[in-house]
């Protein structure tokens, strides 16, 4: 008797789900690799060199170390007492530059007449560090925390300024001429059409500002400041604690990471539309 021999095998749209499913943690296993092997390697040459004598462990400790005094910092509180200070003088004028600088900004980009009387006041403080003011801020205000706000507002305004100008301006002329051409007025014109595609540029200066916030708060508490991350590097600086002083540092580097992180999220959340029409 002859036996039929029966293959059983598994529906095309199963195997499909079987192989996707696991290919996709694969695939953000090997996203998470490509972004982290370069902070590893940096890691690991932290470690080593100091250890093998390439460069004085007095003045760059191993990353150990440095972790080591940065808990040490964070369980006492201490930490976050000069991480406090410093986001609180940051978000205050990093604020208060968008506060001031987008619709400034918008009006400029808009009105051809302000543009064209207020541009050689612009060009000369545009190319004025910020830094290169802080004697002048200090003489003025005091080495309060008045002073340090107002530097901050300084640094921050430009490049949101200067994105919202170029922002405003560079619209698609196109989008302009086939509003016009739908009947609508000036104010309906700029809230529909020229606010929303310029809302990309603006993001660009306010992502800018965001790290000079904290770049040039930190040059600030330097000079007259009783806390915050900058009087933590320049004490520790001071006092031979290379460990500390790489904490304060790596500190200020996180921050700025979340810090962007946030930005572009936020980012994203206001040009939906934007990623809506590339799909």
């Amino acid at each position: 008797m002859a036996t039929a021999e029966k293959s059983v095998s598994l529906p095309i749209g199963s195997a499909q789900r079987r192989s996707s499913a696991i290919a996709a943690p694969l695939g953000i296993a090997g996203k998470v690799l490509k972004r982290t092997i370069a902070i590893l390697a940096l890691a690991a040459i932290w470690e080593i060199v100091p250890r093998t004598g390439l460069v004085e462990p007095a003045f760059l400790p191993p990353l150990s170390e440095v972790l080591q005094a940065w808990w040490g910092l964070l369980t006492s509180g201490e930490l976050w007492t000069h991480t406090e200070s410093s986001l609180i003088r940051s978000l205050a004028g990093f604020g208060i530059a968008i506060a001031a600088a987008i619709p400034l900004g918008l009006l400029i980009g808009w009105y051809k007449g302000l543009a064209e009387l207020l541009t050689p006041v612009l060009e000369l403080f545009r190319n004025t560090a910020a830094l290169a003011l802080l004697p002048v801020f200090t003489l003025i205000l005091g080495i309060g925390e008045t002073s340090k706000i107002t530097l901050i507002v300084y640094a921050c305004s430009w490049p949101i300024l200067l994105n919202t100008i170029s922002g405003v301006k560079n619209v698609d002329p196109l989008l302009i001429k086939s509003a016009k051409s739908m009947g609508l007025s000036p104010l309906k014109l700029f809230i529909k059409v020229i606010l929303p595609a310029a809302v990309p540029t603006i993001f660009t200066g306010i992502r800018l500002a965001g790290a000079g916030s904290i770049l040039v708060l930190i040059a600030a508490e330097m000079v007259g400041a009783k806390a915050g991350l900058g009087y933590l590097i320049n004490y520790a600086q001071f006092n031979f604690q290379a460990p500390e002083m790489y904490a304060g540092i790596i500190s200020i580097s996180l921050i700025g990471l979340l810090f962007n992180q946030g930005l572009v999220t936020l980012e994203k959340r206001f040009t939906a539309w934007k990623q809506t029409q590339s799909e």
